[in-house]
This record gives C-alpha cells, structure tokens and sequence, in this order.
C-alpha cells in the first residue's frame, strides 16, 4: 500500500497557516488545504479564538425590527421536547422546527412594472424551507429573517394536510412504498425504496414573471406526479401520512 511522507516544509508551512486564524471571531472563513498530516498534528490549540456562532444576538437596546423589501420576520415554534407518547427527547433528538409566526413583514417588491406586497401578515402560521434565512436572537426568542419566497405556506390548523401552499409552492401527498417487486417478491422495510410519486393536495397561486405577468402552476389538485428525489421539504401527518412541500418546477411528470 502507497504511503505519503510529510516533510519538514510541508509541517512549517502549514503551521503558518493555522497561525493565521489566531483572534478571529464568527466571521466566514476559507479554509486552505492542509495536505496531509500526522495524527494529532492539529489541536484545539491551534483554532485559538475561531468561534462558531448560530445566531446573530440582537442588543436589548433595540425593540423592534422592519423587514426590508420582502423579508419577513418569523418567531420560531419552540422544537419538540418530548414525543407524541411522552418520552422526553435529550436535545440532540430534538427536530428543528420549520414553522413559526409571522411577526413583522417588509414593504414587498417589485417585479417589472408591478408592485408586489408579501402574500403573508403579522399573525399568520408559516412553514418554512428548512435552511432558508437568518436566525436571530431578539427579545429573549428565536427569530428568523427570511425572503418570502421562502415561507412554504400558511398552516391554517396544527396538520400539515391543511398547508396553503405560496406561490408556486405545491403540497403533495406522497404514496406508499411498493409492499412487492414487480416479480411478486415481498419487501422487506429495509429494503423498500422511498417513492417518488404522489397525489396533489393544494397548489399556490402562482409567481410572477420578469414582467409582472401571473404564471400559473402546471398541475393542480388530484394529479398523480412524478417528482425529484432529493426535492422539497418533508411533513408528518396527525394521520401518520407522509408529505412533501416543493416548487412546481421540481415535479417532472403528471401520471395516467
């Protein structure tokens, strides 16, 4: 087997450039190559003041934020502490929430010609794609700063069935996996692949287009679609069905 030797330049070279992160703070940082190095080469001690924060902490000092444009401001729901049977969940089990209220929206856009206001008001339920925005620390919770593009759709009662999809947003039930092969053999749950396929619940009401015009969704409610794999964002139903929130543009084909 092949074997790589580090040698005395290559050790000072890098050395150097570990020295070159002393005193920096949550600010982004490139990493260069390190090429390769013996076990225990790097230590904590030469990441010396490299911080790693998750939100940006809002002084008390300030009381309020305006969105600009069309952000809104999303108060996030608290993560689940304990599961549907009452086991308490050690925090690293806990599921980061993608939903949250509406707490203060920006003065919307401009597509074209047309003035656009942000389809969502203070007070609306929202869920949200799950690694969109800002998250921010404001009066003593858990915001997020986000594009309204972002926000999936309104959650107008505690089950996700009920989503109003936003914009070009599109709320699909997704089908069963095979329990067979297409040679009668039986399925393990290991082994049964997840589908790709599914009914459509709701459809938002479009997006606009570089002119201002209303482009409407390609499929509507009760189409059996074809959609990508990796696409959307995944929901549990009360009713233990599973869905899945995506654009239009991610569904690839409509079945018959």
């Amino acid at each position: 087997m092949a074997t790589s030797q580090l040698t005395a330049p290559s050790v000072t070279a890098s050395a150097r450039n570990l020295a070159s992160f002393e005193g920096l703070g949550h600010s982004t940082v490139k990493f260069a190559s390190f090429g390769t190095l013996k076990p225990g080469t790097l230590t904590h001690r030469s990441f010396k003041g490299l911080v790693v924060k998750g939100a940006t902490v809002v002084a008390p000092k300030y009381t309020s934020i305006k969105p600009l444009g069309d952000r809104v401001l999303v108060r996030i729901k608290e993560a689940e502490e304990k599961t549907e049977g009452g086991i308490l969940l050690p925090t690293t089990a806990q599921s980061k929430p993608q939903g949250g209220e509406v707490v203060a929206v920006g003065e919307g856009k401009t597509v074209g010609k047309t003035k656009v206001e942000c389809s969502v008001q203070s007070g609306a339920q929202v869920i949200y794609s799950k690694y969109a925005g800002t998250e921010i620390e404001f009066n003593g919770a858990n915001h997020l700063l986000l594009k309204e593009e972002d926000i999936v759709g309104i959650l107008e009662t505690d089950d996700i069935k009920d989503l109003k999809p936003l914009n070009e947003r599109v709320l699909i039930k997704v089908s069963e996996a095979e329990e067979k092969t297409a040679g009668g053999l039986l399925l393990t749950q290991a082994t049964k692949e997840k589908p790709s396929i599914g009914t459509v619940i709701a459809v938002g009401p479009g997006t606009l287009d570089d002119e201002g015009n209303m482009k409407l969704p390609s499929v509507a409610a009760g189409n059996t679609v074809l959609y990508s794999k990796y696409a959307g964002n995944d929901f549990k139903g009360n009713d233990g069905s599973d869905y899945i929130a995506l654009r239009a543009s991610e569904i690839m084909a409509v079945l018959s």
